[in-house]
């Protein structure tokens, strides 16, 4: 499904312009006229878009702003904040975004992921998993007292601690805590969790732009998570914009990479990037060694 079929920067002209006639006297932050000039020095043709559309470059390539800018132009739901000067609405109106039809349907599940709301909902398990830790010790020495309480019932008032002290006698101090509080909700590694922030976030019909999703996973979970968004994309008609550098998300059957490094930007193989080249070299030069490590050897 594709809902979002072609994304265009304003060109290098139209920039020049706009900033002649129309930033002389603007008061800007530390001189910032960003995004202005992020792409001045690379000509960006029309993003043409598929169900998997993977941006990838180096530091200040623009991966993350043209997320940035898709997301605001559409109007998506978005976690986190993101730094914007006061030129950002500006650019943004100068941009161009051709939408399907459909995508009017998939606009309420659509939203951009970042890895800044990973890590938010990561500090959120981890800060209830204290909670329920904290309410955990209170129950243990509650049932403690209430175990060993001297205790007789003189009127209705005493009912609830009854039921208390004849739980306490009649259970292990794990089942009487059990009862009363819920199981941790941390009980995965961060990457396992950070997976299943992916699963519970992304719906049917949907739009979904993520920055970096690989970050907190490890590279088994980087396939995993490869496997589940070509199945949401063939089974769940989705489509993806994604920013990585992974090599398990670049190589995706079907997706459609854009070096954003190349001048002028344009769509590759992934085997053509040139990190991917520098791993390639990586492990070529420590052939010997792992061939030596390998359980088949």
């Amino acid at each position: 499904m594709i809902y979002l079929s072609r994304f265009s920067l304003q060109d290098v002209g139209m920039e020049t312009a706009f900033l002649t006639y129309n930033c002389e006297n603007r008061r800007t932050c530390y001189s910032s006229r960003y995004p202005f000039g992020v792409f001045s020095n690379r000509a960006v043709p029309p993003l043409e878009l598929e169900p998997i559309t993977i941006l990838c470059g180096g530091n200040g390539s623009g991966k993350t702003t043209i997320l940035n800018l898709m997301g605001e132009k559409l109007g998506l739901r978005r976690g986190t904040v993101f730094n914007r000067s006061s030129f950002f609405g500006d650019y943004l109106s100068l941009c161009r975004a051709e939408v399907a039809p459909v995508f009017q349907r998939g606009r309420g599940n659509s939203r951009v992921v970042t890895s800044d709301d990973v890590f938010d909902y990561l500090l959120d398990l981890r800060c209830t998993n204290e909670n329920i830790a904290y309410r955990r010790r209170e129950l243990l020495a509650e049932y403690a007292d209430a175990r060993y309480a001297n205790f007789q019932m003189r009127s209705m008032e005493d009912y609830d601690r009854l039921r208390q002290v004849v739980d306490a006698q009649w259970h292990t101090g794990s089942r009487y805590v059990r009862d009363r509080v819920m199981n941790d909700v941390i009980e995965k590694s961060n990457g396992e969790s950070a997976f299943a922030f992916f699963t519970k976030e992304i719906k049917e019909d949907g739009l979904y732009l993520l920055d970096e999703p690989e970050n907190s996973l490890s590279p088994q979970l980087q396939r995993e998570l490869c496997s589940f968004l070509e199945d949401s994309v063939r089974f769940y008609r989705c489509q993806f914009i994604i920013s990585t550098h992974s090599p398990f998300l670049l190589a995706i059957r079907g997706a459609k990479v854009y070096d954003l490094d190349s001048i002028p930007i344009q769509a590759c193989h992934w085997t053509e990037l040139e990190h991917i080249k520098t791993y390639w070299q990586f492990f070529q030069e420590h052939q010997t060694e792992l061939e030596e490590c390998s359980p088949c050897s």
